[in-house]
Parts: structure tokens; C-alpha cells; sequence
């Protein structure tokens, strides 16, 4: 593995040096060329690409081979509404959808399998991720995106699906639509592939014990290229990273020090083979921990665990990246209060999201009405950005608390 990660990384260092301008002029400026990196262990000289280098090279910047080799795009929010957009070369989507199949067959899937892919489809890489990885183990697959429960029940039921892909709060739902329905006898399922949304081992217990099946989390961001980064094998005590395709590292995110496996801290990853979006030491902003020990499964892979955190304010809601100054610009274009709350809560296993802000003297003078009309408006603005639905509540001038300290911008009532 060493091996082969070393030649990796020396040839990607190289490809980028060639392709991507923005990024050969970041080693430049920090005094590297390619002939600097010989092997991983000089991994630590190249610079970190953060979402800001996203923001600021939209939407061509850090492409890393011509337009016309490129056949798909998969994309999440930005920090400002710019979206962060990945590209993908048909090698890279083939290398993905392989990543993607050893988390299905780490789950115990065969092609005797029948997959149903209730993870989002389009721009969002879920649903495309886990139905390529299926097709790849040869199961038969249904892609059924999200949503629309009454016929994710009715396929499950008719064709038999035995491995469920999708977020774990929609797993949850799902448990309960069943049980209601009283279909538990017809359920056929032995395993779930959930990720995409923070769940505790508490929430797997119990979608174990309602559907009967064994719970595998599975880890992936759209800027490498979606899920199957990592995946949990039949062991459950952290998730297999693909290093061949992706090295990680585990830094302090104050100091920017590289740690040892087994102390917490912000994790990084490096592509190194994907070629039209090649991220080299990407900032993921989330918290783990990396341990190397034998695993009972017999695969040698390295294993992060649980994400414990950010080292940012980014926040999960419903799959989607979002950040509080992307509703704080919408806020702001309004002529709004700087004050305001963004409240979190998990209700009927689905995330809600409610943006408190108080109004200008001026505009609380509106009628009940004209206010409820704003709060309308602010509302679709925010849909457009985010992709997300929110509650707007338009309150009282200085109603809302104030602090002494740091602004308490987010209130998460999730118990996950």
C-alpha cells in the first residue's frame, strides 16, 4: 500500500504542477515543486486547499484536465450560495463506484443482493454514489431517490430489498411507516448503509432492532467524491478508509501540525488518483480520530472513526452542508437585523430549520400581514441557496437575548 501511495502521490503532485495553475502557484509561493515530494512522508510539505480556495477558483479554477474529458459534475452549497461544484472524468466515476462497492460488500453484499438507493439523486452524490457501487457488485439495484415512502414500501416489500441506502433519520421514518403499516412480516432487509447526517450508536441500535438489520455507517464528501471515502465493515468499530485512492492525516486545526493515529484532531485527505478535481490536503473542517490496528475483517485499510465535530460552524441539516453566513447574506440583502438565530431540531426523524431575526424598528411598524409576506419571501430566497426549506420568524425588535460574549448564532436541539 505504501508502495502504491507513493507513486500515486508523486504522479498526481506532477499532474497538478501541469494542470491546475492556482494550485502550482500555492507551492510556488510556499517555495516546493514537484521534485520536493518523493514519497508520503514529505506529504506535510504540500499546502492545505481549503473550502475558501473552492469559493474563490468557482467553477473552473482547480480543474484539473480539459472541459471535454470531463462527463459529470456533482455539487453541494458554498460558504456565500456559490455552489462547490466537482467534477468527475468517466475513470474518476469508475474508481468512485468501486470505492462505493467494497462498502456494499463490507455490508455483506453479493450480486444475489436487491439494493434500494433511497439516498437523494442529482447534483446530490448519495443516490449516484451507492447506485453505481451496486451495479458494480452486480445487485439488483433500486434507485429510488428519497422520499415518496408509500412506493419505497411497496418496492421494498415486492422486490424483496435485503440492503437499504439512506440517511439514518430516513431510516428511521422508514422503521416507523413499516411498523404502522404493519408490513415487518414482508420486510426482507439485512442491512442498512446510512450516512450523509451525524447519528449516535444509540439511533443504530435502534434501526437494528426495528428493521432487523445490521447498521454500516459509511463517510464521504462531494469535493473527493461523495460516499465511500471510508465505510464500516461487519466489525463496526470505525469506518475503512480507501487509502489507495484517498491518504489521510490527521492535523491540529489551531497549529496546522500534523498528529499521530489515535489523537483527535481535524482530518484531511489528499485524491490521488482522481484527476479532474485532484484536491491535494483538503481541509474537511471535520474531527476524528485515525487508527491503524487489525481489524477482525481482515482488511489492512486504516480506520477513522465517528466524526466528533467541526472545526468550523458548518452545519449538517437534512444531508446539506449549510453555514450560518450563507442565510446571514440573504438576512443582509433584506436590510435585516444582525441579530438572529438559526434553531436546529430533529422532529418525526426530519430536521427542521427555523432562522429567527428581529426587525428594524421601521419595518415592525408593518402590518401583520406585510410581515407574513416577508417572512414568505426571505423563506424561498434561503430554498434557492441552501436547496433546504426554512422557517422564517420575523420577532420584535431587541426581543431576542442578547450576549455579553461571542453571539450564539445556532441553537442544535437534535438528539441523534
Amino acid at each position: 500500500m505504501t508502495d502504491l501511495q507513493n507513486n500515486r502521490l508523486v504522479s498526481q503532485v506532477k499532474h497538478v504542477w501541469d494542470n491546475v495553475p492556482y494550485y502550482k502557484n500555492k507551492m510556488i509561493d510556499i517555495g516546493i515543486t514537484p521534485d520536493d515530494i518523493k514519497s508520503i512522508n514529505d506529504l506535510h510539505k504540500l499546502p492545505f486547499v481549503t473550502k475558501e480556495d473552492l469559493r474563490d477558483t468557482y467553477p473552473y479554477g482547480l480543474l484539473g484536465v480539459p472541459l471535454s474529458e470531463t462527463v459529470r459534475i456533482q455539487s453541494t452549497t458554498g460558504t456565500t450560495g456559490k455552489r462547490i461544484i466537482a467534477f468527475y472524468t468517466k475513470n474518476d466515476i469508475d474508481i468512485w463506484e468501486d470505492c462505493c462497492a467494497r462498502a456494499i460488500v463490507a455490508a455483506g453484499g453479493t450480486k444475489e443482493d436487491v439494493v434500494q438507493v433511497a439516498y437523494g439523486f442529482g447534483l446530490f452524490t448519495g443516490g449516484p454514489g451507492l447506485n453505481g457501487g451496486s451495479h458494480k457488485v452486480g445487485s439488483l439495484t433500486l434507485p429510488m431517490s428519497s422520499g415518496f415512502t408509500e412506493r419505497q414500501l411497496q418496492f421494498m416489500c415486492d422486490l424483496k430489498a435485503t440492503i437499504l441506502c439512506c440517511t439514518p433519520s430516513y431510516a428511521e421514518y422508514l422503521s416507523e411507516s413499516i411498523e404502522e403499516a404493519g408490513l415487518n412480516d414482508k420486510i426482507k432487509l439485512k442491512a442498512g448503509i446510512f450516512g450523509a447526517e451525524a447519528w449516535s450508536n444509540e439511533m443504530r441500535e435502534r434501526l437494528e432492532k426495528k428493521l432487523g438489520i445490521k447498521a454500516y455507517d459509511i463517510y464521504g464528501l462531494t469535493e473527493t467524491s461523495g460516499p465511500g471515502v471510508s465505510f464500516e465493515c461487519v466489525e463496526q468499530t470505525g469506518m475503512h478508509v480507501n487509502e489507495d485512492n484517498f491518504i489521510p492525516e490527521i492535523i491540529n486545526p489551531k497549529t496546522l501540525e500534523v498528529l499521530p493515529y489515535g489523537e483527535e484532531g481535524e482530518l484531511v485527505f489528499t485524491c490521488i488518483t482522481k484527476k479532474a478535481f485532484p484536491l491535494l490536503r483538503y481541509r474537511t473542517r471535520d474531527i476524528c480520530v485515525l487508527k491503524r490496528d487489525d481489524c477482525s475483517c481482515g482488511r489492512t485499510l486504516i480506520k477513522m472513526s465517528r466524526l466528533m465535530g467541526r472545526s468550523d460552524d458548518m452545519l449538517i441539516i437534512r444531508g446539506v452542508n449549510v453555514f450560518p453566513s450563507q442565510i446571514e447574506t440573504v438576512l443582509i440583502e433584506y436590510g435585516l437585523s444582525a441579530n438572529y438565530q438559526l434553531v436546529i431540531d430533529r422532529i418525526n426523524h426530519t430536521d427542521t430549520l427555523e432562522v429567527r431575526v428581529e426587525l428594524s424598528p421601521e419595518m415592525f411598524s408593518d402590518t401583520v400581514r406585510g410581515v407574513e409576506g416577508r417572512e414568505k419571501e426571505i423563506s424561498e430566497n434561503i430554498k434557492k441557496i441552501l436547496g433546504i426549506s426554512a422557517k422564517v420568524s420575523l420577532v420584535a425588535p431587541k426581543s431576542m437575548v442578547r450576549s455579553e460574549g461571542k453571539a450564539i448564532r445556532v441553537i442544535d436541539n437534535r438528539k441523534i
